[in-house]
């Protein structure tokens, strides 16, 4: 399970993993420092701290970083992540005023875990939250979190059918969204000028994202898909159906379904859904 937490209004990935929370690391170096480039930060730090260069290849009893998966635009992607212990070393060699508050949210969201194993309602819960402090509308949360669960349902059905995670996921997410949009998920973050490489993607569009996803898992299920090429064959028919409604709809109304709007550029009051 990964999903992003909020630090003083800034994004940090994290995902649950060894029942515990790791933190992506770039995203940590980027809310300490306000770094325009966390990655470069980071490695200057090592170069400078050789306890904590020591550390990353599990030099010493702080377990090392890991490589481990996250949703992106691009597909899933590999990021290094740490632990709690681990953070906490990193912040160590980090001169920055946040430090202390950000320790204490760190024990926060450890605590918030503990309550979400309790009713995983809160999850859920938490999520709006966020986006409603990034100035979402009420309508636009609920369509993203049914693109959420479309998304969740589709991922699971691929680990069922023997899809190997990691490459394989981003492959056929690109077939689903080639066949939809006419372009693949990275050349329409693109498209979108979305140029921040945490900009997902999923939260500047849903409707036809949902169809291709929902009309893929679908028609897997009915084929019983199993290994990649199957299921890819299911991904590129699962799109064509969204895509086929796209042009219908396109041609019907008169306007284009994809555009460049994104919300990061629309005021708040306009914050609804691109399809």
């Amino acid at each position: 399970m990964n999903e992003i937490v909020l630090f003083q209004q800034n994004e940090v990935r994290r995902l649950f993993h060894q029942n515990e929370w790791w933190f992506v690391i770039v995203d940590i170096v980027s809310v300490l420092t306000d770094s325009a480039n966390p990655s470069d930060y980071l490695k200057k730090i090592r170069r400078r701290d050789p306890e904590l260069a020591a550390a990353f290849k599990g030099e010493g009893q702080i377990v090392p970083p890991l490589a481990l998966a996250f949703e992106t635009a691009g597909g899933l992607q590999k990021l290094k992540c740490w632990n709690t212990q681990g953070i906490l070393r990193l912040i160590q060699s980090i001169p920055s005023p946040k430090a202390e508050p950000f320790k204490l949210w760190l024990a926060e969201v450890g605590y918030e875990r503990l309550q979400e194993i309790e009713n995983p309602e809160i999850a859920s819960q938490r999520i709006r939250e966020i986006y409603r402090q990034k100035g979402y509308s009420q309508e636009w949360i609920e369509k993203r979190m049914r693109g959420i669960a479309v998304r969740d349902e589709l991922t699971e059905e691929w680990k069922n059918r023997c899809v190997k995670e990691q490459r394989e996921y981003a492959i056929l997410t690109a077939e689903i969204s080639r066949a939809t949009f006419g372009m693949t998920p990275s050349q329409y973050k693109e498209f979108k000028q979305l140029e921040n490489p945490g900009d997902n993607l999923r939260d500047h569009m849903t409707d036809f994202t949902m169809l291709g996803e929902a009309s893929t898992t679908e028609i897997a299920r009915k084929v019983n898909a199993q290994g990649f090429v199957e299921n890819k064959h299911a991904a590129k028919d699962g799109g064509t159906v969204a895509g086929n409604a796209r042009r219908e709809l396109e041609e019907k109304s008169g306007t284009k379904v994809s555009t460049q709007d994104n919300y990061k550029q629309l005021p708040e009051s306009k914050k609804k859904l691109d399809k």
